[in-house]
């Protein structure tokens, strides 16, 4: 099974962390004909009730760094054919190790259960600026990556492949919706990175994709997931602004050229045929409220 597509006509999915990306995920899932039962798990129990009033099954499950929830609920959660992991990093916001710990528990829970494939998101966050194009093959190890813990993570769902199918997405940035670029710059003066060619993905697009790949089948690879355009900061952060009447952010024109890297999703259009919704950054669909289409 390590080297072919895994197909089943119906699939039960499960989606650990079932939030910004796998919320609107479990949407588009809920009703599409491969899916046969969908779950989804989150950390706050104020959010069962939304999961119950949209057709989710919900699973208060929580990583502190090891799973913590009753047996059964465990149990049930993981009793599926897919399993989408959607767990933020929150690098920074914790101590060293955390995180891997977080994925260790997860495996654990993996290899007790019969999940057939897994579809593990990353974050191209992981590539140092290169000052090129880059493709996944340039960080395969911790010690080549700007972020050694998230490769271990990849690292360890990978080992799995000797008995599921894994799937490794490393996304770009994830904008859409009330995630705005201009929002988080707007009337800052001086910034140094007009020039920095941007890695980014609509969410439309990462939900579609994911979807894509459980449509025509999960394989043992790796895949960078962004859009397939790479305007410069600046135009995007003067776009995103003019749209929303914004104070546009000024920038130092004496800066020197700052590193960059402009990442390839050559390899999945290769494996799959997509469609993008959005394939240039400058035309993203951003509204001030979240909202599920």
């Amino acid at each position: 099974m390590s080297n072919q597509q895994s197909k089943v006509e119906k699939k039960r999915i499960s989606i650990l962390g079932c939030g910004w990306l796998g919320f609107p995920l479990a949407i588009r899932l809920r009703s599409h004909p491969i899916t046969s039962e969908i779950k989804g798990s989150t950390t706050s129990l104020f959010k069962l009730e939304n999961f119950k009033t949209n057709g989710i099954d919900g699973y208060l499950l929580d990583l502190t760094p090891e799973l913590r929830s009753d047996d059964s609920s465990t149990m049930s959660f993981f009793d599926t054919d897919s399993l989408i992991i959607s767990l933020p990093p929150r690098l920074g916001k914790t101590e060293p190790g955390f995180y891997t710990r977080q994925i260790d528990s997860v495996a654990d829970e993996i290899e007790k259960s019969f999940i057939k494939e897994i579809i593990f998101i990353s974050s191209t966050g992981i590539y140092p600026d290169l000052n090129r194009i880059v493709l996944e093959n340039d960080v395969l190890l911790p010690e080549q990556s700007a972020s050694p813990d998230m490769v271990t993570a990849e690292n360890i769902i990978q080992s799995l492949r000797h008995e599921k199918t894994v799937s490794i997405l490393r996304l770009g940035g994830l904008l859409g919706y009330n995630r705005i670029p201009g929002k988080y710059v707007k009337g800052q003066k001086n910034m140094t990175t007009r020039s920095i060619p941007v890695n980014y993905i609509h969410r439309d697009d990462a939900v579609g994709i994911i979807v894509t790949i459980l449509e025509r089948g999960v394989v043992n690879e790796t895949f960078n997931i962004v859009a397939p355009l790479h305007p410069t900061r600046g135009e995007v952060y003067e776009a995103s602004c003019n749209q929303f009447g914004w104070e546009v952010p000024t920038f130092d024109q004496f800066a020197t050229e700052q590193d960059f890297k402009i990442i390839s999703a050559d390899k999945f259009s290769s494996f799959y045929d997509y469609k993008f919704l959005f394939s240039d950054p400058l035309d993203f669909y951003y509204s001030l409220e979240d909202e599920l289409r």
